[in-house]
């Protein structure tokens, strides 16, 4: 048995069946990547929020903090979005805001800017974590994207058991008195 298992195990009541074992995860591989890229973009976004100055700082970009802070706050709404049922949406954002960190941490890759290196190494980061995100989100659409040709076609049914034919004789045989919509009750009985 797992620890969370057993952590699981605390809180039921009394009389509630306990967890035994666990089986496999009903998630896919994209799923858990594209999950675990949501809480990435959680922390990562908190860090731009709540200390900008450290990330300029690192990057010789002293003077951007704003727009870090405005960087943490869309990564925190991507990170959201990943972690919810619209996961492509999500993941999809966060292809687009790698974008816009590739293209401002570019901008700071000058020969003047005495962190290049450490730019450098962002620039690879980034280019490394926009490759998860697109093979997340292919993966997450590819896996929950209903399938093409594989509709039900029932455009040779006719809503009645027996078929229209029958329903049409059973109009036809019916008494002359009676209705034509009672021999279709009827036909459909």
């Amino acid at each position: 048995m797992t620890y969370i298992s057993s952590l699981s195990n605390i809180t039921r009541s009394h009389g509630d069946p306990k967890v035994l074992s666990t089986g496999p995860s009903s998630l896919g591989a994209s799923d858990q990547l594209g999950r675990a890229l949501g809480w990435f973009s959680l922390g990562l976004g908190l860090v731009e929020l709540l200390s900008p100055r450290t990330v300029t700082r690192g990057l010789g970009m002293e003077g951007r903090e704003g727009l870090v802070r405005a960087y943490g706050a869309r990564e925190i709404g991507s990170g959201l979005l990943s972690l919810s049922l619209e996961k492509h949406v999500g993941l999809w954002s966060r292809i687009a805001g790698d974008g816009l960190d590739i293209a401002t941490v570019l901008a700071a890759y000058r020969p003047g800017n005495p962190k290049r290196s450490n730019v450098r190494l962002a620039l690879a980061t980034l280019v490394g974590i926009t490759v998860l995100d697109v093979v997340a989100a292919q993966g997450v659409a590819t896996r929950h994207s209903r399938r093409r040709g594989n509709f039900r076609d029932y455009r040779d049914r006719s809503g009645f058991p027996q078929g229209a034919a029958k329903a049409r004789e059973m109009a036809r045989a019916s008494p002359k008195g009676s209705s034509s919509t009672e021999a279709l009750k009827q036909a459909a009985l």
